[in-house]
This record gives structure tokens, sequence and C-alpha cells, in this order.
């Protein structure tokens, strides 16, 4: 009890200390009493079977980093943690501060949130759901860290609360598929049709801009577009070139693509890739 005495039974209301556990438990846990150690054990191993079981559903394991990537494209994306913090105090105003960080387009998942050291049942729950522990000014028990290496679970530890706001942030933000956006960078109109080796090329004049052989290009009739793709060549003279630039002539052939009219012109551009925000 409270006063240090050995007792034989607990009242509601009453603080005590149980002795004896194999593992830690969590703060929150709820402690059942059963008729005997069998019916304990067997409890037991039914949960850890049953925990295992989901393990197998989830082959792929998060790290922090990795989600700097997109996963897959269609669905709402969700980052999942497991939170341990050293108090509880510490543990419901991190909740809350993550709870702000809402978004139309990531959801935050918190699979289970105590105070106490990071346990082995930590590990397992992630390495079932394919999510991160995160702990804030705790320790990682010996035989957790044993089953993170061997689960492929990613243990991520803070003592700083807004550094570990910021890095879940940034990790809900690089789920996000980048946006891809067109710059126009130049334009060519063709002057003359005339055959190569392999087909068709335009001698063009750049007419503003420049035409980069690493970029995308569109030949444009009128205002209508007859080709989508990329450079194959581009030649000043003679001369294999990376790029021309307004006011130059030049020869372009572009992959796949040989009927070319004098009067169309050559549109180059580039795909920009914009980080979404939250």
């Amino acid at each position: 009890d409270d006063r240090g005495e050995k007792i034989k039974a607990v009242r509601p209301g009453l603080p005590c200390e149980l002795i004896g556990f194999n593992d830690m438990p969590n703060v929150g846990d709820e402690v059942v009493v059963m008729d005997n150690e069998r019916s304990v054990k067997k409890l037991s191993e039914e949960r850890q079977e049953e925990l295992r079981h989901q393990k197998l559903s989830a082959p792929r394991r998060s790290t922090l980093e990795s989600l700097f990537a997109n996963i897959e494209e269609g669905n709402k994306k969700a980052l999942k943690l497991v939170l341990k913090a050293d108090v509880q105090g510490s543990v419901e105003a991190i909740v809350k501060c993550l709870g702000d960080q809402k978004s139309d387009k990531i959801n935050l998942e918190i699979l289970h949130s105590a105070a106490g050291s990071i346990s082995e049942s930590d590990v397992l729950l992630c390495s079932a759901s394919d999510a991160l522990i995160i702990g804030f000014n705790v320790k990682v028990e010996n035989k957790a860290l044993a089953v993170a290496k061997r689960e492929g679970v990613q243990i991520k530890l803070y003592s700083i609360i807004y550094e570990l706001l910021d890095q879940v942030k940034e990790a809900m933000q690089g789920m996000l598929d980048p946006i891809t956006r067109e710059k126009v960078i130049g334009h060519a109109k063709v002057k003359q049709v005339f055959k190569v080796n392999r087909g068709r090329a335009a001698g063009s004049l750049v007419t503003d801009g420049r035409i980069d052989r690493k970029q995308r290009a569109r030949v444009l009739r009128g205002d209508q577009p007859v080709y989508d793709g990329g450079i194959e060549t581009l030649r000043r003279f003679q001369d294999e070139v990376p790029e021309v630039k307004n006011g130059l002539e030049c020869g372009i052939k572009l992959t796949n693509f040989s009927d070319y009219e004098e009067g169309d012109v050559i549109e180059c551009y580039e795909l920009e890739k914009i980080q979404q925000t939250l």
C-alpha cells in the first residue's frame, strides 16, 4: 500500500504498488484480475498471437525519412505514430499540439500514447500497423531495441518538444505528392523541313527564350498542338549542342515525329515539381 506494507487486496480509490510483472506496463493500462495463473498465461498468449498475425499483413516498414517521398497515389495518406513521453502531462500536451496540425490532405493517426519507456509491446504495435515510434524524454528498453531492429521499426527520440512537432509536420508534408507545373522556356519557328539519316528535321529560328535539348517540346500548328514529346537532337550547323538561345538558327529533330510543316512553332517547356503544403 502507500505506506509500504504488504497487502492481499486493495479497495477502490486506494493507491497500491504491484510487483512481479515480466514487462513494464504503460500508464493508463487496465489491470485485469483472473482466477489463476493458467488463465492469465492463456489470455496473454492469445493476445500476442493476434499481434503476430497483424504484423504479417504489414510488410512495409516506414522510416521518418522515407515519408518525405510519396507512397501511393489516390487514397488520402496517413502518418501513424505511437507516442511515449516521460510523464502524462507531456503526453497530453504533445497529443494536443499534434491534433492542432490538422490537414485535409494527410491524416495523422496516434495509435497509442502513454507515459513510460518504449517497450516491446510498442514496437510490436508499430510493426503490425506500419507506424513510427516517437519518444519524448524517454528511454528504450533493451528488449524493445532488439525487437525494433529485427522488425525494422524506426524509433525517433526527442528532448525538445518543438523539434518533435516540426519533424512530424515535415513528415506529413513530405508525404504529399508534388504538384507538376509546366513552365514554357522558349519557342522556335520552323523555316524549312529537310531530310536526315533517320527521318526529317526542322530548320528553325528561335524566336524567344531558348530551346533546351534536355527538356520537352510540343509542335503547335496554328493554335492546335500536334505533337508532345522529347527532343532527340539539337544542332547548330553540324555540331550537337545542349541549347540554342533567342535569335539563333538550329536544326531540331523531335523523338518519334517527322511530320513538320513550314510555319509550325516548336514550344520548349520544362516540368517543375512543386511541393504541396498542409
